[in-house]
């Protein structure tokens, strides 16, 4: 079993486990260096704004262990230095939590440390292959020793091991070589070349009867072009067998992988658009003293790249592409064609674009599956690969007339969650076929009925398989949409018991030897720190609890010298009839005004138990109670968390019911928190600015004022990725981009609007905010500001610009509600 790593929303899990209930208990440590135990400090803007790792402290992060499973590494800055160090933690004992204090790892001793454990394991993980500064290393687990493989001035990465684990495979610029872990032999495996073979290069057909006409007049001509044709053939026939030449042309490589028993390569190739348009941005502030452009992205709706998938075969030295034309459905036209302003009138079928990622294969090689995915990604499919006749066979197709989507269901370039259970036959993977994410089962071999493995109105967010192959270990939200828990679970279904019990969200790292596990813990109020419990070997329900002993102490005394408010978790019920999740800050003495924060990125949840990656509008937040506020947080339509109707509860119209949801929240606030419904404002940044320009345009009586953050204005000015899936592209559906975008909607301004943003932003760019300011001027309004921040991209990163922002943020609800 190799090592896996998961990572949704700040929660990640590592390798298979065997898991106990786990409860807290502090370990004694010295507290980090800290400032001075002071009396309550009030807050201000300057404080909550001013460099996290001086006012907060910085938490660990990114921990692994040692192959012996002895030693735990993790990064840490206790010393508040500008970047964090390597710290370890040592255990003595063999299923005793005995460890010892943190300790900065050395310099000296760093450089000697094996990179932290990927998935490069030989099947009995007693040996494993990693890459340290560019070059490939092996390692014997047990013993520690590492051996050298390579030692040149070429990168040299991505090591694995073959099929028969006798040989390394790794990648060295864009080619795949084998190194033989006995004897060290070197072999090419592939022979990726830029470019078109000249001898490939096409002639004009004035230029191919020229040729033919001269071997026709002379015979001495026609003589010495077949003795050096045989000559050449001779000398080839000499020469070692080598791989075939394979000249990408303008193409991009990506992802070439060699199958288990060595025959085969796959690979896929990119063709970028000749006359695809980049956006470039320009910058003011420069070292140079000239105006500079950076290069950013291209707008939705520009050509997409193409993409081929093709198979060498090393036998018969040839190379072929997989044609995806049968693929059942892969000329469906979707839904929304039927209505879209610019339809086109032609109905026959024609081959959608896909992508092609994997493939994964099962241990013993013998199948190997691929994840078809269209470019409108409105379909998946799951289909089992023969690399020897090309052929694809469908196991699974998902299809969505919105968007594919959903916790472990993967992307154009990754095959999402799956792989074979130990029959070496029956595929597990993840579908929202039901409408949330969960864990299904096929046999890869025979095909047939696919079998649901979890079902609920919940999101299993992630997933490994145990060692033996025996269970699963999944995270999920079942007990509260804002609480993850990790569960075990037989491979073929049934009964999951829940392992964990605190609160909050944890990120663990189990140790190679299965017995320990290092947590990194945090909950609503209180930042991420490290803890590790003992693992209980048989996981079974009741077990006894294990103890949890905390590592890390990492905030600062100031920052605990504040009493950081627990916001209550809430639903209030939609228009719809559809509950929405929300944290809600409550005054001791109310004052009748209140704020509405509006989360970014669309997909994302704020609404939950653990520490928010928004702890400056947390501790914002925390301010506005002060003075009076009640703060609601709500965790909208298309937020992560609630299955694929709610995901796709905006398709075709952003600002639709995300901003009816805001709607809903500000009358039940006026309804049952006393709020003075002239005095309710709103803000937020990147999506949640967006959200607040539409909701200052459109529902310009509901908010008196409102804070757009680095808004997108014109979703046409976005990019493909994330806004074809919601609103298709502009050129097909100009509907959905009209009733979507702020910028139409400038006249409905009434209240007071602040708008700001990054002046060096390559995600939402600066143009977006330039625009709707011309549409302002000329709609003649006057209660309207902008801030722009000369050198700030879109996630700010000075204090003084954070500082400045919410100073602005701040003096437009004091005046205004």
């Amino acid at each position: 079993m190799t090592k896996t790593t998961l990572h949704q929303r700040g929660s990640s899990l590592y390798g298979p486990l065997l898991l106990a209930l786990v409860s807290v208990n502090v370990f004694a440590q010295p507290a980090p260096k800290q400032a001075p135990t002071a009396a309550r400090i009030p807050l201000t803007i300057e404080t909550i704004m001013q460099d996290p790792k001086v006012w907060i402290g910085t938490s660990p992060s990114n921990p692994y262990w040692s192959d012996d499973s002895k030693t735990l590494y993790f990064n840490w800055n206790p010393d508040k230095n500008k970047s964090d160090s390597l710290y370890k933690v040592s255990f003595t004992g063999t299923r005793t939590l005995t460890p010892s204090q943190p300790q900065k790892v050395s310099p000296a001793e760093r450089r000697l440390l094996p990179t932290e454990p990927i998935a490069a394991f030989n099947r009995a993980r007693t040996q494993r292959l990693f890459e340290r500064q560019d070059d490939i290393y092996w390692l014997d687990v047990k013993s520690g020793k590492i051996r050298q493989l390579t030692n040149t001035v070429e990168a040299e990465s991505n090591p694995v091991f073959s099929g028969d684990e006798q040989q390394a495979i790794f990648r060295r610029s864009s080619n795949l070589f084998s190194i033989n872990l006995q004897t060290g032999e070197l072999i090419q495996l592939t022979d990726f070349r830029p470019g078109t073979k000249k001898a490939d290069a096409k002639l004009t057909d004035e230029e191919k009867f020229l040729k033919q006409d001269q071997l026709r007049l002379s015979t001495v001509l026609k003589e010495r072009k077949e003795k050096k044709d045989e000559a050449d053939r001779i000398s080839k026939a000499d020469l070692p067998k080598r791989p075939k030449e394979i000249y990408l042309d303008d193409k991009q490589l990506f992802n070439p992988q060699v199958s288990p028993n060595g025959r085969f390569v796959t690979y896929r190739l990119s063709k970028n658009p000749a006359n695809a348009k980049t956006a470039q941005v320009p910058t003011y502030v420069t070292e140079s003293g000239y105006t500079e452009e950076l290069r950013a992205r291209t707008k939705v709706g520009t050509p997409m790249a193409t993409q081929e998938f093709f198979v060498y075969d090393s036998v018969k030295d040839t190379v072929r592409a997989v044609s995806v034309k049968d693929i059942p459905g892969i000329g469906d036209k979707p839904e929304y064609l039927k209505t879209a302003a610019k339809a086109k009138a032609d109905t026959a079928k024609k081959t959608r674009p896909v992508s092609i990622a994997g493939p994964v294969w099962s241990e013993d090689g013998k199948i190997g599956v691929v994840v078809v995915r269209s470019q409108d990604n409105k379909d998946r499919w799951i289909m089992r690969l023969d690399p020897e006749t090309l052929k694809l066979t469908l196991l699974d197709r998902q299809h969505d007339e919105a968007w594919i989507g959903g916790p472990g269901i993967g992307s154009a370039n990754t095959p999402g969650n799956m792989g074979f259970l130990a029959d070496n036959q029956t595929l597990w993977f993840q579908s929202e076929a039901d409408g949330y994410s969960h864990v299904y089962s096929i046999n890869a071999l025979t095909g047939g009925q696919k079998k649901q493995l979890t079902s609920g109105k919940f999101e299993v967010q992630q997933i490994l398989v145990s060692k033996d192959k025996s269970h699963f270990f999944i995270q999920t939200n079942e007990v509260h949409p804002g609480e993850q828990h990790f569960y075990r679970m037989a491979v073929t279904g049934g009964e999951r018991v829940r392992l964990t019990t605190m609160t909050g969200a944890n990120e663990v790292t189990l140790s190679p030897d299965e017995t320990r596990l290092a947590i990194r813990y945090s909950s609503t109020n209180q930042p991420w720190e490290l803890y590790v419990a003992e693992l209980k070997a048989d996981g079974k329900k009741g077990a006894g609890l294990t103890t949890a002993l905390k590592l890390t102490n990492s905030q600062t005394d100031n920052f605990k010298s504040y009493p950081w408010r627990e916001p209550t978790l809430v639903t209030i019920p939609a228009s719809d009839g559809q509950p929405i999740y929300a944290r809600l800050y409550k005054p001791d003495k109310p004052t009748g005004k209140s704020v509405v924060f509006v989360h970014g990125a669309g997909y994302l949840q704020n609404a939950h138990k653990w520490w928010s990656q928004y702890f400056r509008e947390y501790m914002f937040h925390n301010l506005l109670v002060d003075k009076g506020y009640t703060v609601l947080d709500i965790d909208y339509r298309a937020s992560s968390g609630y299955g694929r109707d709610w995901r796709t509860g905006i398709y075709r119209h952003m600002g639709g019911k995300d901003l009816t949801d805001h709607v809903d929240a500000a009358k039940w606030l006026v309804q049952t928190q006393g709020v003075d419904a002239k005095r309710i404002g709103i803000y937020g940044g990147s999506y949640g600015g967006f959200i607040t320009l539409m909701a200052m345009f459109t529902t310009p009586d509901v908010f008196k004022a409102g804070a757009a953050l680095r808004p997108v204005t014109d979703w046409a000015a976005y990019n493909q990725q994330y806004t074809a899936n919601i609103l298709n592209e502009p050129q097909s559906d100009s509907l959905s981009y009209r009733q979507s975008s702020p910028i139409y909607f400038a006249e409905g301004l009434k209240g007071y609007l602040l708008i700001c943003h990054g002046m060096v932003d390559v995600n939402v760019h600066f143009q977006d905010t330039v625009r709707l300011m011309q549409r302002l001027i000329e709609l003649k309004k006057d209660n309207w500001e902008v801030a722009a921040y000369p050198m700030e991209d879109h996630g700010f990163v000075e204090p003084t610009s954070w500082m400045d922002e919410y100073k602005r943020i701040l003096k437009l609800f004091e005046e205004r509600l």
